[in-house]
């Protein structure tokens, strides 16, 4: 759920600091991954220093157990004679201790060997299957033990999975717990509360031709799975599909992403606290460590992340015939009619956009299209919402996140700078590149070959886009890739069915954004390149499982009718019986027909 030109291990190459450049003061060993707001500041302070020289003395890395690539996102600490040391913390030389690793900004050292390879992925892979294969995770107490400790985990571990979240993306506390705490605990306790119902036999009808007989549909799990998780989301992106994968009895691989490195550090440690450790498991790391794990032979592959490494992970599966499913993104649109009630509408859309994670989400607002006419009504309504949420100089508001890191800051900053583009803006546009902050940025009709118009945006910038008429917008969203999600502002009932019926994405909301996603009965996913598969609530139970058909006859009853040899009587009778005609067969049994 990314730009789709870029992967979920975009990477930077930075090189080290000398040592000497660094004050004793600032330098603590073994902090915990639970920081205070203090040691935050202070740790951004060294970190953002760390980024700002330029000299090759030393090689970065984290330790072991804490990352295990030597390639990954945001691997950060010198590794002079390292203290190695696990559970979040960072490889650390004897002469300088710094308080924790800077993992937010996306900078990568140059590659060294992996320490996790295709050799040991297969290993995991064999294991899980050869403990699959026991019969453990089929029962319903495995399943809902294993479901009942993720509750339990949320709720013990709320304050240090908030602060994970923090240090990867500035993330508010308040959104952290909305979006990511809240969604992932309210869909445990659903799977909890249903799961007894979702593995029962479904009992269907049977026909004529197997009579005497009974059928059902049986669920069963795929087997050994592996789901590749998002950065943007961190903590909800990779719980909530492993809900649905434990709930329909799978093993369970989770690779997080290595661009939130708190969060992926945090959820290992979790996961072997709280989780049974033979059937599920946490591999981190970056690009080595993801192709080492799709080079083995699974049994579904959930990836959520930008539509190229989508194709790379169904190129993939497509060597073992591997079912996947790919939550991706795409520009999704907001289309506003001129009837609507404008500060609510205005407060909404902002929600869908700037109070999402700061638009690095797939499903935010990508793009507004509204009429000529309306379009500066929309944008003063903006502008006076967005006052109101994030005050004066929004860069200082700790209601906003902050962009992931250094890449994505660039990328956006670049989008803002193209020809024809920077003079479209007509609110925000501030930068503070050193906090990786942008301000939330209106602009009003770029040009359509521009990037910001030909890729998904994924951060604070708001292109408006006008046309003459309402109804022109339908073609403006259909002239693109189908979105993840669309949403439409409007009272008028038969624009709002015209847009149901005509335009196609993977969700969809009228008057409101974002919010179609927390309802556990409706599917979230795509359709055509923003996605394939769904999942949430019983869906996700059902992406996980095998719907086996299965049909129950006794010994009584049986007839010669399907049997050879096949003779002119036969062939009457049965053709009466598969056309449901009980008379005609009567008849035929006993020689005659209708006609005679």
């Amino acid at each position: 759920m990314g730009p789709t030109h870029s992967s979920a291990h975009t990477s930077l190459l930075v090189s080290p600091p000398q040592a000497s450049n660094f004050s004793p003061s600032l330098i603590e060993k073994q902090q915990p991954i639970c920081l205070s707001a203090k040691l935050l500041t202070e740790r951004n302070k060294v970190m953002t220093k760390l980024l700002q020289f330029n000299h090759h003395h030393h090689t970065l890395r984290f330790a072991e157990g804490f990352y295990r690539t030597r390639s990954n996102v945001a691997s950060l600490a010198l590794a002079t004679s390292p203290s190695q040391f696990s559970g979040g913390y960072c490889s650390i030389p004897s002469r300088l201790k710094l308080s924790t690793c800077y993992a937010t900004l996306s900078a990568v050292v140059k590659p060294q060997e992996s320490a996790f390879d295709g050799k040991e992925a297969a290993l995991l892979v064999d294991e899980l299957r050869t403990n699959f294969n026991t019969g453990r995770t089929r029962s319903y107490e495995w399943r809902i033990s294993q479901l009942q400790n993720i509750a339990k985990m949320i709720d013990e571990k709320e304050k240090c999975i908030t602060e994970a979240l923090y240090q990867d993306l500035s993330k508010p506390e308040l959104e952290s717990f909305l979006a990511e705490l809240s969604n992932t605990k309210s869909s445990c306790m659903l799977a909890i509360k249903e799961l007894k119902n979702w593995m029962a036999p479904e009992t269907v009808k049977t026909s004529l031709t197997t009579f005497p007989s009974s059928a059902q549909i049986v669920s069963e799990p795929l087997g050994v799975v592996l789901i590749i998780s998002a950065w943007n989301f961190p903590f909800l992106l990779s719980v909530e599909p492993v809900i649905g994968a434990i709930s329909a009895g799978n093993a369970v691989v989770l690779k997080p992403s290595e661009i939130a490195p708190a969060t992926s550090s945090l959820l290992a440690k979790l996961f072997s606290e709280y989780l049974d450790e033979t059937t599920i498991r946490v591999v981190q790391g970056g690009v080595p460590e993801t192709t080492a794990l799709l080079d083995q032979k699974w049994d579904k592959i959930f990836f959520t992340g930008g539509a190229r490494v989508g194709r790379i992970v169904m190129a993939a599966a497509a060597k073992n015939l591997t079912p996947v499913v790919l939550e991706l993104g795409g520009k999704c649109p907001a289309l506003v009619d001129s009837d609507v009630n404008l500060q609510v509408a205005a407060r909404r859309i902002i929600t869908g956009k700037w109070a999402c994670n700061n638009g690095q989400a797939c499903i935010s607002v990508d793009y507004v299209i509204t009429t000529k006419d309306f379009a500066p009504k929309l944008i003063d309504a903006l502008k006076t919402e967005l006052k109101t949420f994030f005050g004066e100089n929004p860069l200082k508001s700790k209601d906003v996140s902050r962009i992931v890191n250094s890449f994505h800051f660039k990328r956006l900053e670049s989008m803002m700078k193209e020809n024809g583009v920077a003079d479209k803006i007509v609110h925000g546009g501030q930068t503070m590149e050193d906090k990786l902050k942008i301000s939330p940025t209106i602009l009003v009709d770029v040009p359509e070959e521009s990037s910001m118009m030909q890729e998904e945006i994924f951060g604070p910038l708001l292109p408006v886009i006008t046309v003459s008429k309402i109804e022109d917008g339908f073609q403006v969203i259909r002239s693109k890739p189908k979105p993840l999600a669309a949403y439409l502002f409007t009272d008028n009932k038969e624009l709002q069915k015209q847009f149901v019926e005509n335009v196609s994405a993977g969700g969809m909301g009228i008057n409101e954004t974002v919010l179609h996603v927390t309802l556990k009965d409706l599917p979230f996913g795509g359709v055509g390149e923003s996605g394939i598969g769904a999942y949430h609530g019983k869906f996700s139970y059902e992406t996980f499982s095998h719907k086996k058909g299965v049909l129950y006859r006794s010994f009584d009853g049986d007839s010669d009718l399907r049997y050879p040899p096949y003779t002119p009587e036969k062939k009457r009778v049965l053709k009466a019986l598969l056309s449901s005609d009980i008379f005609g067969a009567i008849l035929a049994f006993f020689g005659f027909s209708k006609d005679s």
